[in-house]
């Protein structure tokens, strides 16, 4: 018998599932975030950006003033000295004004906060 990869060992969530995962999501951020402000979704590059923009469409059911950016934290890192090369900058990307809108960073991980905290 083969063995499985890392990804079949370490499957979390099926297609089915994130898509239910992302919908909690959505309606949890409807609860908190007032609907006559702006609200921005923020994909932290490179694979928060898709998740932000399934959040976004989600989230335009709900609210009619909303944004789409992309952050890219690369070169704020606090591990730059251990990786050994100097990541692919893929820019950031925030055409809206940022006064009085509610703006959530979408990412792909959440494990320590490093992502945020840069």
């Amino acid at each position: 018998m083969q063995e499985p990869t890392n990804l079949e060992r370490h499957h979390l969530l099926n297609a089915e599932e994130i898509a239910r995962a992302l919908e909690q999501i959505a309606a949890e951020i409807a609860e908190r975030c007032p609907r006559d402000h702006p609200l921005a979704i923020v994909g932290i590059q490179t694979r928060g950006v898709p998740l932000a923009r399934r959040l976004l469409c989600l989230l335009e059911k709900r609210y009619t003033n909303t944004f789409l950016g992309t952050l890219d934290i690369s070169l704020y890192r606090d591990d730059l000295d251990n990786l050994g090369t100097i990541p692919a900058i893929k820019g950031s990307d925030l055409p809206f004004e940022m006064a009085g809108c509610h703006v959530i960073l979408v990412d792909d991980v959440l494990f320590t906060g490093r992502t945020i905290h840069a």
